[in-house]
């Protein structure tokens, strides 16, 4: 019994501390989910967990105090602020408008299927709708024989389809390549990942025909690419003669590559697809099945960054192809570009629609729909029917009755009968649906909107993601009035701050440069080559076509990508660095060295200056709010959080 009872206070202690705010600030409070919400958002793995909440707190502190402040000067209230929220939630609430849960198991498997790719090979049989029962049994039969002779090991594919075939069936089989998840339809991708290799399916009936698939091989998934490419095309009907000749001016273009030439400037001479020729020869980023077979082939062998293809062929023509940059597939949730991609996928694909269906149902009973008994479906249909002919909605006795109605809202006759008009005159989405479909649509449309209307009252992340993006542009709105835009502005404060901490504003060892940034390593080589020769490093600028950028300046030497131990001597010039992100590479020419420590002029400062004053502006700012929002922290609430 005591056991029960101490269990009982603990347990109503745990639930009061949770209650009850972590600080407050003049009257308002800040309780322990709102706090720990925003800190388990921001925060990263670290080793002394107190010292990371305490620091967190103080941070928190002076976001909600600075947040009080804009709103004391309403500035919640601003147009552009309140159109920013408009916009936001337009872009954000189509993430709640799902079932959760369906979408986060689509979302793992499609994440654990695309870890592997399958080389399939496709066997298909058309359906004609008017087959008799008898041709549709020897239909079947020929699948069958088909799958027969793929489980005894047999590869020859067109011996195997000529020998299922006969005149009134055609069996044609086809060498998919390898696919990977949501490069095909879901049906068949499930079937595609439920074989094991050399696996072959049972027959797939469709509306088009039967289908039989075998997994060919596996491997584990290739990535995703950027590639460039420079491409020779041929006509469809091209003789020996012309693929000869075509083939024997890739090959000049490939020697002239391999001697040194700057692919960009190949492509711009020498490509004939239209469509990237004016963008260096790169394609979108893509990954398996997206080309064909042969022409991922030949990308995929590419094993170095910058690596160049020998010519080869496809249907297209003959391609010289460059690596940009290979990147593996994510095997987690944790790269966010990747899952958003995946999720707009998936959401566009049929494999969601079970998900949605489930997420209306559930909705449905959140929102209250209740439906009027009362208003019979053949009196609705009745009157859609007179809109449908005179393409307008009249004054019927149904327009003002209650046809549905939620916890805060009702649909009437004339809101339905609008709907019908609306949905009918478009062509674009009207397919002759009966009335009875179009009321299911128009119950599913309304329920929809409904509850994306009051997502905030529906769902708890929602609404605390809305909260936070409002107070963030609260944050900054009042930042830029009280702190930047003041500390930008106060010139004469701005100068007697630099003047006040002058020895603060010292040069490290430091060097004035040329900084060069050009398209690509081999078009620095080619910089760097000119320099050397004497010429300037504006004429180089100038008559890059824009493959060049430079600028002069004074920088730190920490803050320049030199090679370790480098020597460093007025006229020296680096070896390009490669930046990964875009393949682009950079290198500098030294003009002056300085030693350490010279003092810093207030414009050489400025940008310094202008940070630091920004800091003491805001710290004399938030010491007067202390003042106005007394601050306290509920310390044995905090000490629950460290537990």
């Amino acid at each position: 019994m005591k056991k029960t009872y101490l269990l009982i206070v603990l347990t109503l202690v745990a639930v009061k501390l949770f209650s009850q705010p972590v600080f407050t600030y003049g009257e308002n409070q800040v309780g322990k989910d709102e706090f720990l919400r925003a800190y388990n958002k921001n925060k990263t793995p670290v080793a002394d967990k107190e010292k990371s909440l305490r620091e967190y707190l103080d941070l928190y502190i002076k976001f909600k105090l600075k947040v009080k402040a804009a709103k004391e000067l309403r500035l919640d209230t601003l147009q552009q602020l309140k159109y920013d929220m408009q916009n936001f939630s337009s872009q954000v609430e189509e993430g709640y408008m799902n079932d959760e849960k369906s979408t986060n198991a689509l979302l793992d498997e499609a994440i654990k299927r695309s870890q592997k790719d399958i080389h399939l090979i496709h066997f298909y049989v058309p359906l004609n709708a008017t087959a008799s029962q008898a041709d549709s049994i020897k239909t079947i039969k020929a699948m069958d024989a088909v799958i027969e002779n793929l489980k005894k090991g047999f590869t020859d594919y067109n011996g195997i389809v000529n020998a299922a075939s006969d005149k009134s069936i055609i069996v044609t089989v086809k060498d998919i390549g390898y696919i990977t998840a949501l490069t095909l339809p879901y049906p068949i991708e499930n079937i595609a990942y439920n074989l094991q290799p050399e696996g072959v399916s049972s027959i797939y009936h469709a509306k088009n025909g039967l289908h039989v698939f075998k997994n060919a091989g596996e491997r584990a998934s290739a990535g995703k690419w950027k590639i460039a490419q420079i491409l020779f095309t041929v006509p469809p009907d091209a003789t020996a003669g012309q693929l000869k000749l075509t083939e024997k001016k890739a090959d000049s273009v490939y020697e002239l590559l391999k001697a040194g030439a700057d692919f960009t400037s190949m492509v711009k001479q020498y490509s004939e697809d239209r469509l990237t020729a004016l963008s260096s020869g790169e394609l979108a980023e893509f990954g398996t099945g997206k080309y064909e077979m042969n022409f991922e082939t030949h990308v995929f062998a590419l094993q170095h960054d910058g690596d160049i293809s020998k010519p080869f062929n496809t249907s297209y023509g003959y391609h010289i192809i460059k690596r940009l940059q290979q990147q593996a597939i994510p095997t987690d949730r944790g790269d966010e570009t990747f899952t958003n991609t995946l999720k707009q996928q998936i959401e566009k694909d049929s494999r969601s629609n079970a998900g949605k269906e489930n997420f209306l149902k559930d909705i449905t009973i959140k929102t209250g729909y209740k439906r009027n008994a009362a208003v019979k479906n053949a009196e609705l249909f009745r009157y859609a029917d007179s809109v449908t002919a005179n393409n307008k909605v009249g004054k019927y006795a149904i327009n003002n009755k209650v046809i549905f109605s939620f916890s805060k809202a009702s649909n009437k006759g004339a809101d339905w009968l609008n709907f019908v008009k609306d949905y009918k005159l478009n062509a674009d989405v009207y397919k002759g649906e009966s009335n009875a479909a179009l009321l299911d649509k128009y119950i599913a449309t309304s329920v929809l909107d409904y509850y994306r209307k009051h997502l905030e009252e529906y769902n708890a992340d929602f609404k605390y993601q809305m909260q936070e993006f409002k107070e963030g542009n609260m944050l900054f709105e009042i930042m830029e009035r009280n702190v930047w835009g003041k500390a930008s502005a106060d010139s004469i404060g701005l100068q007697k701050y630099y003047n006040a901490h002058k020895e603060k504003y010292l040069w490290g060892s430091s060097a004035a440069i040329i900084l060069f940034n050009c398209n690509d390593t081999a078009v620095a080589k080619e910089a760097i080559k000119s320099l050397k020769s004497g010429k300037n490093w504006n004429e180089i600028t100038t008559q890059s076509e824009g493959k060049i950028q430079s600028d002069s300046g004074r920088y730190e030497l920490a803050q320049l990508q030199l090679p370790v131990n480098a020597t460093l001597v007025p006229g020296y010039i680096s070896p390009p660095v490669l930046n990964s992100g875009d393949n682009t590479a950079g290198f500098v020419k030294v003009l002056q060295l300085f030693p350490a420590n010279q003092q810093r002029s207030f414009n050489e400062a400025r940008g310094l200056v202008i940070n630091e004053y920004q800091n003491y502006l805001e710290e004399k700012w938030i010491t007067e709010l202390k003042k106005r929002y007394p601050v306290k922290v509920n310390e044995p609430v905090f000490q629950s959080l460290l537990k």
